[in-house]
């Protein structure tokens, strides 16, 4: 039975070489939009994020990071990638 129990410790959640690696894209996404390009750098976060879920639905237990169960990453990320995809079309329609 304790074995079926979810680890809840950082030892249990990931790569911490590929959560080093997402922190080095969101930074390089945060200067890309200082500089004036936000569109490119919405769509480096999207991109990322949605390919952060397929990763962790075709890797399953061995995927490089886990927060919680493998339908709730990939919900998550998913809906983060689509949301800001989303949302940077829409201003588009705005102007």
């Amino acid at each position: 039975m304790a074995s079926d129990h979810p680890f809840v410790s950082e030892a249990h959640e990931g790569n911490p070489l590929f959560e080093w690696g997402l922190l080095a894209v969101v930074a390089v996404a945060a200067v890309v939009a200082a500089v004036g390009y936000t569109r490119a750098a919405t769509a480096v976060l999207a991109v990322t994020a949605l390919v952060c879920g397929l990763l962790r639905l075709a890797l399953r237990r061995r995927s490089p990071f886990k927060v919680r169960s493998v339908a709730f990453d990939a919900f998550i990320s998913f809906g983060l990638g689509i949301g800001l995809a989303v949302l940077d079309v829409s201003f588009e329609f705005m102007y």
